[in-house]
């Protein structure tokens, strides 16, 4: 009888391994030369405010390069990362999630997520901690 237990243990145990196996949860992923840019100069860019309120916001994008080692094509790859202003104070202090990337093919990949910056903030910015995963299948959100 003992020897049935741990037979059903062990079955259990593999079970749960080719399942972690196959690739399901997050893929990390590699991010390089991260940096911010200004927004284009165009009207869809112009007088933004922060939502909810009557703060002004800088509008600039977060670009740089994916590297998606594996073989597969990833899908809503989450940006996190924390971003401080030139006195040091965080500019999203409750968040870290920056957005996502859509789409992310194996091998490396350029990328750009728009944010708003209060105006109070100056800059440069200072962007610290960035991470990246994506998924091989698509995830409700």
């Amino acid at each position: 009888m003992l020897g049935r237990a741990i037979q059903r243990g062990l079955l259990g145990v593999l079970i749960v391994m080719a399942v972690l196996l196959m690739g399901f949860g997050a893929t990390p992923l590699e991010l390089h030369d991260v940096h911010t840019v200004d927004c284009p100069d165009t009207a869809e860019f112009d007088n933004l405010f922060a939502s909810g309120s009557t703060l002004e916001v800088r509008c600039l994008f977060v670009e740089g390069t994916v590297l998606n080692s594996s073989k597969r094509t990833l899908v809503n790859a989450d940006v996190f990362g924390r971003m401080y202003d030139a006195n040091g104070n965080d500019i999203m202090p409750e968040r870290t999630r920056l957005g996502a990337i859509e789409e992310v093919p194996p091998g490396e990949t350029p990328f750009a997520i728009r944010i708003s910056v209060p105006i109070s903030n100056p800059l440069p910015l200072t962007l610290e901690q960035f991470k990246a995963s994506g998924f091989a299948g698509k995830v409700r959100r």
